[in-house]
Order: C-alpha cells, then structure tokens, then sequence
C-alpha cells in the first residue's frame, strides 16, 4: 500500500500538464448513455459535486471531487455519448471539453457485456491522444452472463490500462481512479492511435495532417491527425474551424474532399465517414476475437432482461402494466406522502403563529406572515410529494424501464408526426410527473430531424411538470378526497393526449415532413442502490427548494406587494370602517342575558363588515385591480379575480400560484391567526367547487410554460416566433378547454 501512495503523488514538474488546476488533478468520465458512468461519478464524488450548465449552451455539466488515498481529485462528468462526431450538442460539449480543456486523464466507462459497441468511443479517445484508463462496468452483470474477458490482453492492445469495476458496489472504482493519476503523468500515453482507414483514405489523410501542420492552425490538445480525421469525416465543427484559421487552405482541403467523397461514392456506393466507421470497427472486431472476449456457458440462455422483456414489452400486455406502474407511482406517494406533508403544514402554521405573537400589527406583520410564509409554505408543504415522486423517477430511470416506455410508445408517436427518442423529452419535462420542461427542451437536442424537435419542444409543456404539481396537489386533495390518484393519473393522461393531438396538427400544418426511423439502445435491468436514488432525488429535490427560495421568494413578495398596494383612501375606507365600528358597538351593547342566536348574529354582521373591509382592500390593490379587469374573460371558465392573479404570476413560475392564492386569501381573512391551510381556505369557499379545481387544474396543466422555459424554447427553436407561438397558442388552447371543462363539471357536479 506504501508504495501504490507513493506512485500517487504529484511528480515534480507534472502540475505543468494539462489537466491541474490550482494543483489538484482533474479527471474526465466519458461513457455511453446507460453505462453506469452517472453511478460511477455518484460514488466517487457523493455530495461533494456542483451542477451547472456548460458556457454557453444548455447540457448539464457535473463536476465533483473524489479521494484516491487521501489526495483530492476534481472529476468532471462529460455528457454520455456514442462518439465524439458534431452531431449533438452533447457530442460537441463532450469533445470541446477535452481538446480545450484536456483533463489529466479521462476514464472511460464502458459496459464490459457489449464491449464491441462501447469501445468505439474508446478508440475515438486513443485517437485524440487522451491519456485513458478503460473501465470495464457491470462486470458483475457480464460475469453472469457467460463473458470472460482477458483485460491483460485487451490492456496491450489499447497501451491503455483496463480495469474491471462494478459502479453500484464501488468495485474497482478506487483502482480505476488511481490508475487513471498514473497514466495522466505519463507523456507516452498522449501520442494518439494510428489507424490505417485503407488505401483510399490514407493517402489524402496524411496529405491534410502536412498541411495543416505547415500552415500552424491547429492549437488544440488533440494530434493534427485526430483534427485531419474530423475534416474527412465531414464534421461541421472541424469545417468551421478551418474556415475560421484559414480560409484558403479551407477551400484546398474542400478540394481534397469532395474528390475523395466523389471516389468513395462511385466505388461503394457509401461516404468518407462510413468508411472511417467500417474500419474502426473492424479495429475492434480483429482485436476483440484475439482472445479478448470469451463467453461460456449455454449461449441460447435468455438474459434476465431479454426474459423481462418478453412480458413487460409485449405488445398486449406492456402499455396496460405500464399504465399499472404509473397509477401505482401516484397512489403511494399520496398515501405515504400525507404524513409528511401535514407535518410540514403544521410548522408553518406553528411559525406563522410565533411571528404574530411577536411582530405588532402592521406592513412588516403582513409582509413576514401573510407574503412570505403564507407563500413559501403553501410551496414547500408540497416538497415531500415531490420527493417521493421522484425517487420513483429515479427508480424507474435506472432500473431501464424508463427505456422501455419509449420504446413501447414509439409506434403511436409515428402516428402523430413524431419520434420514439421524444418519450425522453416528455419524461423529463414532467410526462411521469416530476420534471421541468426546461431540462425536457434541452433533451430535444437528440432528435436529429428539424421538424420533429419543433414539433416536440412546442408540444413537450403540456406535461405535468414539477411546477404544476404543487397546484394539482392542493386542487386533488382538496376537491378530490379519496380519489387523488384518479385525478393524478387523468391529468397526466390529459397532457400526453393534448401533446400528442397537438403535434399531429403541427407536423399537419407549419412543420410538415417526414418522420425519422426510431433507434434506440434497451440497457439491461438492472437493481439501483438506494445511493444512486438518494442522489438522484436529494439533486432534483434540491433544485425545488433553491427555486422556492429564490424565484418564489420573490414572487411571494412582489405579490404580497401587489395585493396590498396602494392602499385605500380614508373617503373610500369611511364607510366601512364606520360599518365595523357600529357592528363592534352593537356586539359590546348587547346584554349578558342575550339568546345565543342573537349574540351570533351580531358577530355574523361584525365578520361581514370586516369581510367587506378586507375585499375592498384587496380589489383596491394593483393585483386586485388586474384580477377584476380579467374577470370578465374569464369567469366562463370559473376563474375568479384571485384565481386570475395567480395566472398572471405563473408565467413567472407555475409554483407560484399556489403562493398567490395563499397570499390572497390569507391577506383576505378576518382574522389570520385563526386561518387554516390554503387547502380547508379554498375548501370553504362558496365561489370554489369540483367544477372550478377541474377548470384550473387543465388550464394550468396547459398554459403558458414559464418565462424561463420560453426562452429556452426560443432558443432551441432558433426565433422569438416559437416563443411568442407557445405563450399564445399555449393559452388560448388552455383557455378553452377550461370553459369546456368547467361546464361539464357544472352539469355532472351542479
């Protein structure tokens, strides 16, 4: 052990490679989607990891620091990918990082049960010159299956190390770790492989690699070999950064292309790129049958997963179980999460309670009571929901069926002008309940057709997102009792029936065209750790809670600010402070031996006075004032002034309504310190019934995305029209299927 710490120390003169900062090594993770790097990067970094977003763009960007025998390393997570060709931003982000920013070393992850399909990102790696440590996951999964494989002999022929690790125990992590410190210290291990792309291209290869040397362009931490090979393959960013550096070697080397590309064409019918596919490939093939890979054992043995399939894929029987998942999700969380979410309750009703015994009557009382914790924890009394929610979303994500829902729902997704990679855009923006249609935007990014991620960006914020499940969780359990998990389940059925007709009418009108072939990888099952989900969970949860803090914070306040400003003049307040005056007079007048019912009139009459103090106040305040000039529009769908306000404030924020409405109505209360939740509130309204929860929870599931998620779409849509046509359209399309719904629910309901 002394002398592996020993070989782990920074040699003198190593912090001037690439790949320190301030002295501390930095590590990439690169991987295939489904690899099990996510896991890896978890058990390495535990919480001690930042999530961002890139410079720039809009992928997620994870980085976190691990130990390796008490020596800190800053991990970088790269985006999961296939290859390192410019198709995807998460292709682009992924290969930028590692040739303007190299790491020390990067350790690939790779699913050691299909080795073939995950070393070609491997061989792509070698060929930047990164210095690599290849992990072999899930062996624990391949040694089951039958697969042995020589990873001494697999280690010479990449010059790489190769590790075997299990991510979801921790196996091997801490060897891969240290080995990858060993090999970034090492400057044989940043030449490059050379592969011979055949007589075809190797000649024009090496003639781009000279010239571009000669003219000095290239400057990045990959070989001028790796960049040569990108302008063969036709890569659009390579292309650009020519034409940047040298415009007239960029129409020399075009020269050189388009001739080759010409030959290929007419020779075999298939492109430069193809060729540089077929031939790393056959690398991988020619090195894996040299012993590398044996597998033993019965090789007609269906796998657990191809077993699982057989039912939970069946064309029959899949779409019913995994309706039976989802309703099975909702259920429980409803009948765990009560317990939590009454105790949360109870502590801002405790807390509401202490600031009003200690704050004296006034602006600052109702702005700490009435805005800030009538409005934050009407939110955050939602938060152990949420939690439950998604851990079940990370469940369900890591165990794979997550893939198999999109691969299930591919076939009807054909029919509306759609792709099957679109489930994941839904999902994430919230098609199990949970998500962010900001996240969902940027999963859009994986449809290569124009036509189909327009169609899905527009259509992806009809899904029940995190925001919204505050409203619908209040609304269900208050109008709803008993039956939560039906009204749950019939919203989340509703968004994906308005996406999906809505889309079919988009790709029937302004985004015509045809559909692309669906392809997509079905990782194997497998059994998440409770750390994987507690991560996973404690991330998105948190993200609630920094929102609730901030965006809602403010909203809360700019709310409060708007329903008690300005306030009313002395010659408007008269009459009914004189009107409360006389009530109180009355009651104080009435003799000790007065009947039961006559002393409650009285107080009846002094709450209707001051009820009608409290309404004049709040129609008088700007909030008031929008609410009751948008009143007439939408009383058809059951809206009432407050309700309207809380509209307006969800544009900022979909949470932010239930914050509206607990700040309307306990700015409205005769008493505060005597109000109950927002939920018994709403319950004892006489203007709110069934009719009014079903209207607003569909125009909420279907309006406007928020302001942050409309300019995210505007800026994957590429124009402030997608922008200005999802909060429009959005609307109007709300609007009336809430009048709608509102009516029939009168009919049904009275």
């Amino acid at each position: 052990m002394s002398q592996v710490r020993q070989t782990l120390k920074p040699e003198a003169g190593s912090e001037t490679l690439p790949g320190y900062v301030a002295g501390r090594p930095r590590v990439a993770l690169a991987g295939n989607p489904n690899c099990g790097k996510t896991t890896a990067f978890n058990a390495w970094t535990g919480a001690r990891q930042h999530v961002g977003n890139y410079p720039g763009v809009t992928v997620e960007r994870k980085e976190g620091v691990a130990h390796t025998h008490g020596q800190p390393v800053q991990l970088v997570d790269l985006p999961g990918t296939y290859s390192l060709t410019a198709y995807s931003m998460e292709e682009v982000v992924a290969r930028r990082e590692l040739t303007e920013n190299p790491p020390l070393a990067v350790i690939d992850m790779a699913d050691a049960s299909a080795l073939e399909r995950n070393l070609y990102l491997t061989v792509q790696l070698l060929e930047m010159g990164q210095p690599l440590v290849l992990a072999l996951n899930m062996m624990d999964e391949a040694r089951k299956a039958g697969y042995q494989i020589d990873t001494a002999r697999l280690s010479r022929a990449l010059s790489s190390p190769v590790v075997e690790t299990v991510a979801r125990s921790g196996e091997g992590l801490d060897k891969a770790l240290a080995a990858a410190l060993e090999v970034g210290r090492s400057e044989s291990a940043r030449k490059g492989l050379h592969i011979s792309y055949g007589s075809d291209i190797d000649p024009v290869l090496s003639v781009m690699e000279q010239r571009i040397s000669e003219a000095g362009i290239w400057k990045g931490a990959a070989p001028i070999r790796w960049f040569a090979i990108k302008l063969i393959e036709g890569d659009s960013e390579a292309w650009k950064h020519l034409h940047a550096a040298d415009s007239r070697l960029e129409s020399s080397l075009r020269a050189a292309y388009d001739a080759l590309a010409a030959h290929i064409r007419s020779t075999t019918g298939t492109s430069p790129e193809a060729v540089i596919s077929d031939y790393r490939y056959g690398f991988i093939r020619g090195m894996l049958k040299d012993g590398v890979v044996t597998h033993v054992g019965n090789h007609d043995r269906l796998a657990l997963s191809d077993k699982l399939d057989k039912i939970l894929v069946n064309p029959l029987l899949g779409p019913i179980i995994m309706i039976a998942v989802l309703y099975l999700v909702f259920q429980v969380t409803f009948v765990i999460g009560a317990y939590p979410q009454g105790w949360v309750e109870n502590f801002f009703g405790w807390l509401g309670d202490v600031c009003s015994a200690l704050l004296p009557e006034g602006l600052l009382h109702s702005l700490i009571v009435d805005g800030v914790i009538a409005g934050l924890g009407g939110i955050l009394s939602f938060v152990p929901l949420v939690l439950i929610l998604f851990a079940f979303v990370a469940f369900l994500e890591d165990t794979g069926y997550m893939a198999r829902m999109a691969y299930m729902v591919d076939r009807i997704f054909r029919a509306f002008g759609l792709h099957g990679n679109s489930m994941m855009a839904y999902i994430t923006a919230g098609g199990i309940a949970g998500g962010c249609a900001i996240p969902g935007a940027m999963a859009t990014r994986t449809l290569r057709s124009p036509r189909e991620k327009l169609a899905t960006l527009l259509t992806l914020p009809y899904m029940a997102c995190g925001a919204k499940l505050p409203v619908f969780l209040l609304l269900a359990g208050v109008f709803f009792p008993g039956s939560e998990a039906t009204v749950m389940m019939g919203l989340l059925l509703a968004g994906w029936a308005c996406a999906l007709i809505i889309a079919r009418l988009l790709r029937s009108t302004i985004i015509r065209g045809e559909s692309t072939p669906f392809v997509m990888e079905l990782p194997p099952y497998r059994l998440p750790t409770l750390r994987a989900i507690g991560i996973h969970c404690w991330e998105r949860a948190w993200m609630y809670i920094k929102k609730a803090g901030t965006v809602l914070l403010a909203a809360s306040i700019l709310i409060w600010a708007a329903m008690t400003f300005p306030r009313l003049d002395e010659q408007t307040a008269a009459p009914y402070e004189a009107a409360i005056s006389a009530a109180e007079a009355h009651l104080e007048a009435l003799p000790l031996n007065v009947t039961e019912e006559e002393r409650s009139a009285a107080e009846s009459a002094l709450d209707q006075a001051r009820q009608a103090m409290a309404e004049a106040e709040l129609q008088n305040t700007i909030g008031g004032r929008l609410g009751k000039a948008l009143e007439p529009l939408t009383a058809p769908a059951g809206f009432n002034w407050r309700t309207n306000v809380g509209l307006v404030s969800g544009i900022a924020a979909k949470e932010a309504l239930v914050s509206t409405l607990g700040t309307a109505y306990s700015l409205g209360e005769v008493d505060p310190e005597d109000a109950g939740s927002l939920a018994e509130t709403l319950a004892s309204q006489p203007d709110w019934s069934r009719a009014n929860a079903l209207s607003l929870m569909l125009f909420v599931l279907l309006y406007s995305p928020c302001f942050v998620a409309l300019v995210v779409i505007k800026n994957e849509a590429g124009g402030w029209r997608w922008l200005v046509f999802s909060l429009v359209f959005n609307t109007l399309l709300a609007y009336g299927v809430a009048v709608v719904a509102y009516n029939v629910g009168l009919s049904v309901w009275g």
